[in-house]
């Protein structure tokens, strides 16, 4: 076998293994996420205390493998979802909650913002289908 075989099966392996590293988990049907609070149109002051809900899947630190399971991410300000293929970027307007966390106390400055929910596998890879909750309005005074 020549070098340049062995090397297309090893680059065969490897697209195999990130392939399979980023599968997107089975989210079970009827899952639901949601903003408890603040509630949309609300009126508030910085620091936000933003309260998470999800029903019909329960909540797993990231890097933990359980089945119908996930991780907040929250989104502020975001136009659109991010590739629900690959980890959510970890940024300032995508907030990782990746220790299992059901509620967050954000900074926001004045003004209008959007706030948004989506789960994240032990990945941080959105599941199959995504479980994403609605967007809200927020007016920080």
């Amino acid at each position: 076998m020549s070098v340049k075989s062995i090397g297309l099966i090893v680059l065969s392996g490897l697209f195999l293994v990130i392939g399979s590293a980023l599968a997107r988990t089975p989210s079970p049907e009827g899952a639901q996420l949601y903003i408890i609070s603040p509630a949309d149109g609300a009126v508030v002051s910085s620091p936000v205390t933003v309260n998470f809900g999800l029903k019909q899947m329960g909540v797993a630190p990231a890097g933990i493998e359980k089945a119908n399971t996930g991780h907040h991410h929250l989104l502020i300000d975001v136009a659109k979802l991010p590739a629900i293929d690959q980890p959510v970027p970890a940024d300032d307007q995508h907030k990782h909650f990746g220790g299992g966390q059901t509620e967050a106390t954000i900074d926001l400055s004045p003004g209008e913002h959007t706030l948004q929910l989506l789960l994240g596998d032990m990945n941080h890879i959105p599941h199959n289908p995504p479980v994403v909750s609605n967007k809200i309005t927020i007016t920080v005074k």
